[in-house]
């Protein structure tokens, strides 16, 4: 592994010193810290290979969150290079509004067989955050072609993540850090936190399931039946960190939003595309057939961005204007992006040959196994998983903990996990997990031999 030194070594090749001044200097990273945003020294990735990733100076490291969820497949894969390369040779743009091309046409039909039910209708987008976009805003158009001007309000969960463009944004719920962005108040109504972690000592968690769902009927008959157009949920709420509404949670506010005509929005940039076993969890996990799901994030595996928002054949139907001219005015240059389209075939084939789902359904049982036993360690509050995602809650020693102390005790985890070669996604106390689908039975117990080592080292020293 070539390891990059601290000088020049030719004209073409800076400094690793270099490359963090200009980082510093010129780049606004994702969710920065605005009083220390130029102090930064993020670790330069050199290089990818499977689950693993090197540094500049050549360490080796485990990726624990898969990026950012999303690489399914591994790094490294040649096959994606070469599909990639040849399409970008071949036809590297057309544009979505007058042209369509050979990858875009065949990945529809390919989205559209793998999506559960009557969910027949792909628009594809640039990733989740405007997947999301477009899902909302095909409730307001279908709305709005019913004469239903006012039938506009999302209900989303507390620590839901929707994404970070302005509609998204609206509906996220996962806020603790101080911010200074505008949201549309009156576009979303929140209901209170779905984790079964944080009920009361003396609640079942089938009576928190009851009151879970009493929330959604609750918020849909105050604020008015003609007032609520979508629910939007994750199956699993995982930036939020990795939260699982308790069993049958979903089957029964998927009833409640049919009781009362309002669209059941399933985000799945997570879930989708293998995390849980299945290409899709909403049906094959939780046995709901959504109106929309949105995908992005596995779909390419992370090579290229790429996200798509799936709409059932009854809400098509009912944006449809037979007797009047009206477009559906929602695009991006990139939408349906030739090259980006090349690589989801290519990902999913990769899958396919591969049986990625089987290795995911075959390790799981002990990915869970290995994280379950992490309950022993003091500083352990809560332990939450499914298929191959998974999260650690730390507990700080006192009462009545503050935030600061929360995120010390993260990040002395995370710290802990990084100097011995694991990489976890911080969020504030708690390390997130989502590692390639591709993991074997080996390497998820290098990973928790390393998290446990981690989680005994913090444990001593607080």
């Amino acid at each position: 592994m070539k390891i990059r030194n601290s000088n020049f070594e030719n004209a073409n090749e800076p400094s690793l010193d270099a490359l963090h001044s200009w980082d510093r200097q010129h780049q606004l990273h994702p969710w920065a810290a605005m009083d220390a945003w130029r102090e930064y020294d993020h670790m330069l990735v050199e290089n990818a290979d499977g689950i693993y990733l090197w540094d500049a100076s050549g360490k080796k490291f485990i990726d624990g969150p898969g990026g950012m969820w999303c690489v399914q497949i591994g790094y490294g894969r040649q096959e994606m290079a070469d599909a990639i390369a040849k399409q970008a040779m071949k036809l590297p743009y057309a544009s979505p509004w007058t042209t369509v091309t050979e990858p875009s046409s065949i990945l529809a039909k390919k989205i559209a067989e793998l999506a559960p039910g009557d969910l027949n209708n792909v628009f594809f987008t640039t990733g989740g955050s405007t997947a999301v976009d477009t899902a909302i805003r095909t409730m307001h158009f279908m709305n709005n072609r019913l004469g239903r001007q006012d039938k506009k309000i999302v209900l989303a969960r507390e620590k839901g993540y929707h994404g970070s463009t302005y509609l998204a944004s609206t509906v996220t719920g996962k806020e603790r850090d101080k911010s200074r962005f505008d949201i549309e108040d009156r576009l979303v109504h929140f209901l209170p936190d779905v984790n079964p972690y944080r009920r009361p000592d003396t609640m079942s968690v089938e009576a928190w399931c009851d009151e879970k769902v009493a929330d959604l009927e609750n918020a849909i008959r105050e604020l008015g039946p003609d007032k609520v157009g979508a629910f939007i949920a994750e199956p699993i709420l995982c930036s939020g960190g990795v939260i699982i509404p308790p069993e049958g949670y979903h089957k029964r506010t998927l009833e409640i939003c049919r009781k009362y005509d309002v669209l059941y929005i399933s985000d799945e940039v997570v879930t989708g595309f293998g995390r849980l076993g299945h290409w899709f969890a909403s049906s094959e996990v939780f046995g709901i057939q959504p109106d929309i799901i949105t995908c992005a994030k596995g779909l390419t595996s992370g090579y290229l961005p790429l996200g798509a928002c799936i709409i059932s054949d009854n809400v098509m139907a009912r944006m449809e204007s037979p007797n009047e001219s009206v477009l559906f005015s929602n695009g991006y240059t990139y939408s349906a992006h030739p090259v980006c389209c090349a690589a989801a075939l290519k990902n999913i084939e990769i899958f396919e040959e591969e049986d990625v789902l089987g290795n995911v359904q075959k390790v799981t049982p002990h990915f869970q196994k290995r994280l379950q036993q992490l309950y022993q360690y003091p500083i352990v509050g809560d332990i939450r998983g499914m298929g191959l995602l998974g999260c650690i809650e730390g507990k700080p020693d006192q009462e009545g903990f503050t935030l600061a102390e929360e995120r010390k005790l993260g990040a002395l985890l995370d710290e802990a996990c990084e100097e011995m070669g694991l990489l976890v996604r911080p969020l504030i106390n708690m390390a997130v997990f989502s590692p390639p689908l591709v993991i074997n039975l080996s390497q998820i117990d290098d990973m928790f031999d390393i998290l446990e080592k981690a989680l005994e080292r913090v444990s001593k020293s607080l």
